[in-house]
């Protein structure tokens, strides 16, 4: 990781932006571990990559982000500047308009049903944007969009690693079930990390959405992760019906929130946030799966 103070941006600005050197920069309340993200003065921010892997970011969202805006409902970061590599910071960077809202939290949104439906509708406006020239899924976005059978080694490990807490048969079942019919449709945008920490509400509701940076074109089902991570099983179903998930979408979509909480839990030290985290939700998707 790079080392990012309000130092260092600083004198970024004044060297590349020095039309906006009288502005004040400070670090925002959660900044993110892609990026570390700084407010400049009240209507800007300035957008660090935090290492070079998540440096691809900049030109996709310089280059995508102008074009979603005007076909989205909801408030996206609008690029202002692109910064130049330098020997104090040597990645790309950005300059952003400031979007108003907090992050999404269970206590700032007033109806998860509410909630469900916004979020799923913003998703829909997203696909429905014209994919063709879009960036295919891959490495640069650590295959969000792509076949989830890339993951089938980290995860089969883990399940059989965790079978003293979890039945290594149900997860190696819920796992293959999500690989049993990959995506064969046309390709479609995605955000990649649709997450509470890049959601932001507003007099309770979903009023904006942030970091767009492993965006690409491919299988949406990896944007329908929430389903797991964040709703109630009433919100839950909201969520997945809003989105037009059918059975096979809804299968990977699982699978991908299942690896995803599967390598939060063991590749973190034990009891910490992502470790507790990643337990919660393969516990919320075993207990949602036995449902079904």
């Amino acid at each position: 990781m790079i080392h990012i103070t309000v130092e260092l941006v600083r004198g970024l600005i004044n060297s590349q932006f020095p039309q906006w050197k009288h502005l004040e920069v400070r670090p925002v309340e959660k900044s993110g571990h892609d990026n570390r993200t700084f407010r400049l003065g009240h209507d800007m921010t300035v957008r660090l990559p935090s290492n070079e892997s998540y440096a691809s970011a900049v030109d996709k969202e310089t280059t995508w982000l102008p074009i979603f805006k005007p076909q989205l409902s909801l408030p996206i970061p609008a690029p202002v500047g692109k910064g130049t590599p330098t020997e104090d910071y040597p990645l790309p960077w950005s300059v952003n308009q400031w979007i108003d809202g907090e992050t999404v939290t269970a206590s700032n949104i007033r109806d998860n049903n509410e909630f469900a439906e916004d979020l799923a509708a913003f998703l829909l406006e997203l696909q429905a944007i014209d994919a063709s020239n879009g960036v295919p899924a891959g490495i640069q976005n650590f295959h969000r969009g792509g076949n989830l059978a890339v993951y089938d080694s980290d995860t089969s490990t883990i399940i059989e690693k965790l079978s003293a807490m979890y039945d290594p048969r149900l997860l190696t079942e819920i796992w293959e079930l999500a690989l049993a019919r990959p995506y064969d449709a046309a390709p479609l945008w995605l955000h990649g990390d649709v997450a509470v920490g890049n959601l932001l509400a507003k007099d309770g509701r979903l009023s904006g959405v942030i970091d767009f940076g492993t965006m690409g074109v491919g299988d949406p089902s990896s944007d329908l992760v929430m389903a797991w991570n964040y709703f109630d099983d009433y919100s839950r179903e909201r969520f997945l019906s809003g989105a037009n998930a059918d059975d096979a979408m809804i299968n990977r979509a699982r699978g991908w929130a299942l690896w995803k909480a599967l390598i939060s839990y063991d590749w973190n030290e034990k009891g910490s946030e992502l470790a507790v985290w990643g337990k919660r939700v393969v516990d919320v998707i075993v207990e949602d799966y036995r449902r079904k």
